[in-house]
């Protein structure tokens, strides 16, 4: 039946009505899409022969609809038809008519994009390659044959390039010898087909290349991507054969140009090793060029561009010639003369003449501005791409940019602007976290230039242009965010140019946003009294633009009026500027937009913000308005959208120094408050605390006792060591609640009996820690006083907590420390005589239990360390005889315990107990280890505090520290390390010279020793070792050199740490140190011993510790100090050895992989393919079958860590363009088990 309906329609689309044949084609068409459809070899022959006679039907819109069919026909019929009709189709676009030629393209292009089978795959191609270089090649065809040809090639070649490996150096020869073509159209469609579509990439990946020339982006396929290296150096050989060839006709030269930089857009970084033959010829074309050859030049700069960003290693020794060449053509203009050289301000009056002046000379033919656009690109990729030539370029390119801002293209001034921001965000990046600027630091070098950006900006704030105006904010947030204290000598010259962008009628909602956006920027990061005489002025426009209908203005002018309540008003009690006047207008502006509910959340949302900021700034002169206001703000608190923001707002007020009469809305606020801690909304919670602990604080007078019950219920179900900071705001929340001497007996029991479980609960915790353990202390130190409360059960209750329970067995370590931490708390907050009686009790314990292992004397010696730390325990004679006798227990944790209780006993009374432990270090050989960890327990203490450490503990100290530096044991010389490091923060002047003497001792030990301690006395803030130790850094830092791997690990370690907390110290080390660095970071086979354990033999890697500690440095320094690191010459061949080695080592050289990925693509793109097969390996490893857990659990984790490395190579743009990587991606998507890791990394 359905032969018989096909046969009819068949017969239909024969016939001579062409509306009947309409008919019939739609019907098959339908036919063909339906799943069911299945034809025997008559039917494909029939089928394939009728819609192949359709494509030349007179009428356009039939053969329209045949080709159509051929989609689901490709599907639904054998290999042979499909080739036969290829083979048909090819024959058409050759040899057919003129007319039908087009329609035989377009069906051929249908085919190859339905052909998903390998096998009909490879049967395609065999056929269509040759007919398509026939056709390429053959004399006497057409140049419009040509031209079809070339674009059914790219679509073959884009689909099944990889396929055709066998095809290449046939093709290429044919592609290769029509870029002499005489036709500019064929030469064309020929680089499109040997040369990646950019464009495409661009749009994907957010690449920052240049956009290839325009007529090359028709197409997303391409041969040079899939060439094997030879036919790659086989084409690069023949275009820069043609581009040394002087002969050669200038439109060829051109071609031979565009094919440069397009095959290294095409390949990436595997074009790195040509550019030695290449960049020389385009330099030199760049600066031969006749007057008139604007496109030679702007292809040469658009292809060193793209070299730039793709072959940093490679390019790293012709960046100077490069950016002597962008600065030389940035401002190449040779039919306009600038009459404007002198930088003077002009007056407003004068603003039509200088935009008549800017724009007086218009030449449609002049192309001069695409060579300037190309200079300013190909420098953003070289700011971007050499963080470490930023000082250079601050000296050579920044004015020259400054200068450029004057640019009467706009398209071009747009550019010049980007690379101006590129220059201030690369300089944000290498900067990031730095404090000190020194005369060498960009941010120094950028502060210079500040005068001539401002004077620059703000005459590009007076033209007429929308654009150009956008642009100058962009350039001017860029350099707030960078520098953000630097405008405070302009803000005068910046207001009238802030002014006429909000107020201008011409003025686009974009410049709106971006002048708005960069006032409040520029209100947030400087002082306020910079505004004052400026107030009157710039609140007018920001209060109108408040009034705008579109949104988004809405939004930032309301976020700008917050930070104008901060101005205005910057202290309560200071009234050196008169801020009344603006006062209700600022008030009336925002209330308008708060009342108003038809609007977007975002205005909602910034409307109850600044409404919270005018009420807490300015409520003594808004007295007759809070009855009004307040309400509002209470009912936002109802509404699911606006509450958070709302509960936000009323901390806010709450903190008011105002002290703002809340009466009115105070008791429906603390309702609305506690319902809201029964919500899901974790960031809902966690602002109900704080303001329901602010508003305590502040009005706890005006809130009944019963509502503070309510709280307490709700505060108990928060406790948990789940969320430790919800835990912490509740517990504060709690003690503030405790704190109010107003509140009735029932609190007390209410926290007794709902809160106290909870806690002690949480105590037992091994994960607490931090802020929650501090507010835990204060918990119970709150609760000892409120009423009715006993200090005993409380005391019996943290000390029960210790006890192991049959469920859960013994209480953790850390638990223990935390318990001992609530108790010391405890015992101060309830007075000398309960602490005496605890203490006693506690001593008691331990000559009770002094031969076992109990938790209870575990906690006991914590407890008696905690106390004695906060409080002088000399009043309790013998105490120290005590402790120190358990150091004979036979249980480590038991002496660990003594000898912090004995270290921080000594805290609390330095001259009784100090003497005490230094005379026992001498007496005592078998109990050093211990009392050297009790003297570490006071010097760690003390470091901060000089004050009670006399010169001659100090020289007792040392002399005992400085005999230990010898010992055999890492332990030992370890606590040592860090007295000594820590003695140095606090007499430095003593220590420095004397760790310096023994940098060159003959012991290895104590040179390990030595640096190790200047790691210790590396702390973040700023210290008075600082400046001592700078000039001595290299003594220490230096012994990265050493013969002793102990030593050097140790130099290391120590370089680790300056990095991280001083890299400003070190900077200048720098240059020296990495090379040394790098090498610590090679498998050294003279650290690699064998050991004979009998029957197997164990291989021992003496190196491992220390390759791993230069690798975490590496990684450290890529945060702090990436302009004095060259990742090119790191990447190969350390990391590449790194991401071979072992498990410890590879963990975090993947850390660095993905670091490297976001910070500096271009060097990880251009040995991308090296690493690979690296990181194929680490994923695919598998563990042997008798593997142990923890084998299995750490192989994991590097699969991961792999994983995540991987990920963030995808991230980067032109990835794809290495063939190997691809086929890493798909390997993974084939693995079930991969692609699941995978996927929940991305998701992380």
């Amino acid at each position: 039946m359905a032969n018989l309906q096909m046969t009819g329609i068949l017969e239909k689309m024969t016939g001579k009505d062409k509306d009947y044949r309409y008919m019939a084609t739609s019907d098959l068409l339908n036919e063909l899409n339906k799943d069911c459809f299945k034809a025997d070899a008559d039917l494909e022959i029939k089928l394939s022969n009728i819609i192949i006679q359709q494509l030349d039907d007179a009428a356009g819109d039939v053969s329209a609809l045949a080709v159509k069919c051929l989609a689901p026909l490709v599907k639904k019929v054998t290999e042979p038809r499909v080739v036969e009709m290829t083979s048909k189709l090819c024959d058409k676009l050759l040899n057919g008519k003129d007319q039908n030629r087009d329609i035989a393209s377009i069906a051929l292009k249908t085919i190859i994009s339905e052909v998903t089978t390998p096998a009909l795959a490879l049967s395609v191609v065999n056929s269509l390659t040759p007919q398509l270089i026939k056709g390429i090649t053959a004399p006497g065809m057409s140049t419009e044959i040509k031209c079809e040809c070339l674009d059914i090639l790219c679509d073959v070649l884009h689909k099944f390039g990889n396929s055709m490996t066998g095809d290449h150096e046939m093709l290429l020869n044919a592609l290769l010898s029509q870029l002499s073509s005489n036709q500019a159209s064929v030469r064309k469609k020929t680089v499109s087909c040997i040369v990646v579509d950019i464009s495409m990439i661009e749009m994907v990946s957010g690449d920052k290349a240049s956009s290839f020339h325009l007529d090359f982006v028709f197409f997303s396929a391409s041969l040079a991507s899939s060439l094997s290296d030879d036919l790659l150096s086989k084409t690069t050989v023949h275009v820069v054969g043609n581009l040394k060839n002087k002969s050669v006709k200038p439109e060829m030269t051109r071609t031979n140009i565009q094919m440069i930089g397009a095959l290294s857009r095409a390949v990436n970084y595997r074009f790195g090793p040509h550019l030695g033959d290449t960049v020389p010829v385009l330099i030199n074309y760049c600066t031969s060029a006749s007057e008139n050859d604007e496109e030679l030049r702007e292809y040469s700069l658009q292809a060193l561009e793209s070299f730039l960003l793709r072959c940093p290693r490679d390019i790293a020794c012709y960046c100077d010639q490069v950016l002597n060449l962008t600065l030389e053509y940035i401002s190449y203009d040779p039919n306009f003369t600038d009459n404007m050289e002198e930088d003077t301000d002009d007056e407003s009056h004068e603003e039509e003449e200088d935009d008549e002046s800017a724009n007086e000379y218009t030449d449609d033919e002049d192309v001069s501005w695409k060579v300037r656009r190309a200079a300013a690109k190909c420098l953003a990729a070289l700011i971007v791409s050499r963080p470490e030539m930023l000082a250079k370029l601050y000296e050579e390119a920044c004015p020259k940019l400054i200068d450029r801002f004057k640019e009467r293209e706009e398209n071009v001034k747009m550019d010049i602007f980007n690379t101006f921001m590129e220059l201030l965000r690369q300089t944000g990046n290498v900067t990031k976290g730095q404090t000190d600027i020194s005369e060498t630091s960009p941010r120094w070098l950028l502060k210079q230039e500040v005068t001539k950006i401002v004077k620059s900006i703000n005459r590009q704030l007076r033209e007429k242009s929308v654009k150009t105006k956008v642009g100058a904010f962009s350039v001017l947030k860029e350099l707030v965010v960078v520098l953000p204290d630097c405008l405070a000598d302009h803000i005068g010259s910046l207001i009238p140019g802030i002014e006429k962008a909000l107020n201008d009628k011409s003025s686009t909602s974009n410049l709106k946003i971006e002048a708005l956006t960069f006032t409040r920027l520029v209100l947030a990061s400087h002082s306020p009294p910079v505004f004052h005489p400026y107030i009157k002025d710039l609140l007018s426009p920001v209060l109108s633009a408040v009034g705008e209908r579109y949104y988004k203005v809405t939004a930032d002018a309301l976020r700008v009026c917050g930070e104008l309540v901060r101005v205005i008003r910057p202290d309560i009690e200071d009234f050196g500027f008169d801020f009344k006047p603006y006062v209700h207008p600022i008030y009336n502006a925002i209330m308008t937009r708060l009342t108003n509910q038809d609007q977007d959340q975002e205005v909602k949302e910034c409307a109850i913000t600044g409404m919270g900021l005018v009420i807490s700034t300015f409520a003594d002169n808004l007295v007759a308005e809070l009855p009004a206001c307040l309400p509002v703000l209470v009912d936002r608190m109802g509404n699911e959208i606006t509450r958070l923001t709302a509960v936000k707002a009323f901390a806010v007020i709450a903190t008011s120094p105002l002290q703002i009469d809340l009466s009115c809305v105070l008791e429906h606020v603390i309702t609305e408050l506690t319902a809201f801690l029964r919500k899901a909304n974790r960031a809902l919670r966690q602002a109900t605390l704080g303001t329901l602990n602010s508003l305590i604080v502040a009005y706890g007078d005006k809130i009944g006792s019963s509502a503070y019950e309510v709280i307490i219920v709700e505060l108990s179900t928060l406790i948990s060591d789940s969320d430790l900071h919800m835990t912490a705001l509740a517990l504060e929340l709690c003690c503030t609640l405790m704190a109010d001497k107003r509140a009735s007996p029932n609190v007390g029991l209410a926290v007794r009996s709902k809160v106290l479980p909870q806690a002690l609960t949480l105590i037992k915790s091994s994960l607490l820690q931090g802020h929650a353990l501090s507010a835990s202390q204060n918990f119970f130190a709150a609760l000892v006083n409120s009423a009715n409360t006993s200090f005993d059960s409380l005391l019996e209750s943290l000390l029960s907590c210790a006890k192991p329970s049959p469920q859960s067995g013994g209480v953790a370590k850390q638990a223990l420390h935390s318990i001992a931490r609530c108790v010391a708390v405890l015992c101060l907050a309830a007075g000398d005589k309960k602490c005496s009686s605890t203490i006693v009790m506690l001593t008691n314990i331990l000559k009770v239990d002094s031969s076992t292992n109990s938790a209870k004397q575990h906690l006991a010696l914590l407890c008696l360390g905690e106390i004695g730390r906060r409080k002088d325990l000399s009043s309790h004679a013998q105490i120290e005889s005590i402790i120190i006798e358990s150091f004979q227990s036979p249980f480590e944790e038991i002496k660990s315990a003594a000898s912090y209780a004995l270290g921080n006993i000594a805290v609390g009374n330095l001259s009784k107990y100090l003497p005490f432990i230094l005379d026992q270090i001498d007496n005592q050989q078998k109990k050093q280890y211990l009392l050297l960890h009790s003297l570490k327990e006071v010097i760690v203490r003390q470091s901060g505090d000089s004050s009670e450490f006399q010169d001659s503990s100090v020289d007792k100290i040392l002399n005992l520290l400085f005999n230990h530096c010898e010992s055999e044991e890492e332990g030992v010389r370890n606590v040592v390390a860090e007295c000594l490091g820590k003695i140095a923060l606090i007499k430095p002047t003593k220590l420095v010279p004397a760790l310096k003497a023994r940098t060159t001792s003959p012991a290895a030990f104590t040179r390990a020793t030595v640096v190790t301690a200047v790691k210790y006395s590396i702390v973040e803030r700023p210290e008075k070792i600082d400046e001592i130790i700078y000039p001595e850094i290299a003594s220490f830092l230096m012994l990265i050199r050493d013969q002793d791997r102990h030593v050097r690990r140790a130099a290391v370690l120590a370089l680790s740490t300056f990095a991280h907390n001083k890299p400003n110290l070190i900077k200048g080390l720098l240059p020296e140190l990495l090379p040394l660095l790098y090498d610590q970071t090679v498998v050294k086979k003279e650290l690699i011993r064998t050991v004979d354990l009998g029957p197997f033999k164990h291989t021992v890697d003496d190196g491992l510790e220390l390759r791993k500690a230069a690798f975490e440095c590496v990684d450290t320094l890529l945060d702090s100090c990436l302009d004095q690191v060259n990742p090119s010459s790191f990447i190969v061949p350390y990391l590449k050895s790194g991401l071979d080695d072992h498990y410890d080592v590879k963990m975090p050289c993947h850390l660095i992989l993905s670091k490297l990925s976001d910070k500096c693509p271009s060097a990880v793109l251009a040995v991308l393919d090296s690493l690979v097969d690296l990181l194929l390996k680490t994923i695919n490893f598998k563990p042997k079958q008798d593997a142990v857990k923890q084998e299995v659990d750490r192989n994991e984790d590097m699969i991961r860590s792999a994983l995540r490395a991987i990920a963030s190579l995808n991230r980067i743009s032109g990835g794809d363009c290495s063939m190997k990587f691809k086929n890493l991606m798909n390997e993974i998507q084939k693995s079930s088990t991969l692609r699941d890791k995978y996927n929940s990394i991305r998701n992380e």
